[in-house]
């Protein structure tokens, strides 16, 4: 049986990538910035338009997206709503593509359904890094969240706390230096810190990949009966 291939949308670094890859998947990254460290098969070019393409869509047994999230995630509701205005809203015009689709879907976001949360703590990793992930045309069962250990270390509101998690965005305040992200999220291949900040861990999407494979090789022997 053929290795099912995932296409990898908004693929920044490849933090998702791995984790798929490790699940048995042929990976292929899209990102509109170019990403020379991204570790499988790229090609720089709009997520959005290559979504439109329903017939290059269906090459794959699968399709991940990571929309930015800036415009929704928890620092800009918070500290930064004043920048809010800066960011573009994805998630509501590329989740109806993929839904159109009818390929298998993934899509991490802050707006996603809450199909399944996953956080660092259910993989022993050293973020906790909470996200939504959405499952499309397909479904697993949800995990039990894990609870922590305590705190993620750094300052809030003047206070230092310290913990067994560091924060893995922006920078001073106690955030995680460059080797501390890679060390917390298992994360080698690139040391560029914006990369760091936005990736996924790759445990994440091996935990769903493991489930999404499941699902595709399914779908395959019913094709085949």
């Amino acid at each position: 049986m053929k290795k099912p291939r995932i296409l990898d949308l908004f693929c920044c670094a490849g933090g998702a990538g791995v984790g798929y890859a490790r699940a048995g998947f042929d990976v292929v990254g899209v990102d509109i910035v170019d990403r020379p460290r991204y570790p499988f098969e790229f090609f720089q070019a709009d997520a959005l338009e290559v979504l439109r393409d329903v017939s290059y869509l269906r090459t794959f047994s699968a399709v991940h997206m990571s929309p930015p999230c800036q415009a929704k995630c928890a620092l800009t509701k918070g500290t930064n709503a004043k920048l809010a205005s800066r960011y573009v809203d994805l998630y509501p015009i590329v989740a109806p593509l993929l839904y159109a689709a009818g390929v298998p879907g993934v899509i991490e976001n802050p707006e996603a359904r809450a199909d399944v949360v996953l956080c660092g703590e259910m993989f022993g990793l050293g973020v906790l890094r909470h996200r939504r992930v959405e499952l499309v045309n397909w479904s697993a069962a949800k995990p039990k969240h894990v609870k922590h250990r305590g705190r993620v270390r750094g300052f809030r509101h003047g206070k230092w706390y310290d913990g067994p998690y560091v924060a893995a965005y922006g920078a001073g305040g106690g955030k995680a230096s460059v080797p501390e992200m890679q060390q917390a999220m298992g994360i080698t291949w690139t040391d560029v810190r914006e990369e760091l900040t936005e990736a996924i861990p790759p445990a994440y999407t091996a935990w769903v990949g493991e489930r999404l494979s499941a699902h595709v090789v399914a779908g395959q022997l019913e094709e085949a009966a």
